[in-house]
C-alpha cells in the first residue's frame, strides 16, 4: 500500500538529508534503485518520493527510478550543484 511506499520515501529523504549535510549544494535529483521483486509499485514510490522532496531541504529535487532485477531498494546516488563549474 501507500503508506509502504511513503515509509520508503521519508527513508530516502532521510539518507539524503544525511548526505547533504557532507556534500552541501543544490540538489537536483535523487536515484534510487527499485527491484522488480521489492514488491513496490514505481508510480506510488516515485509519487511519494516528489512530495518528500518537494520540502526543504530537497528545494522539488527530481526523483530517479531505475528498475532493476531482484528485489533491491536502495539509494543510488545524488545529483548535487555545488556551484562549481564542471572539470
Amino acid at each position: 500500500g501507500v503508506m509502504h511506499e511513503m515509509s520508503v520515501a521519508l527513508e530516502v529523504g532521510r539518507l539524503v538529508e544525511e548526505q547533504m549535510a557532507t556534500h552541501p549544494g543544490k540538489l537536483l535529483s535523487v536515484g534510487v534503485l527499485v527491484g522488480d521483486d521489492s514488491g513496490f509499485e514505481p508510480e506510488s514510490l516515485t509519487f511519494c518520493l516528489e512530495a518528500v522532496l518537494a520540502h526543504p531541504p530537497f528545494g522539488g529535487a527530481r526523483p530517479v527510478l531505475n528498475r532493476v532485477p531482484g528485489d533491491a531498494l536502495r539509494l543510488e546516488y545524488l545529483e548535487i550543484d555545488d556551484g562549481r563549474p564542471d572539470d
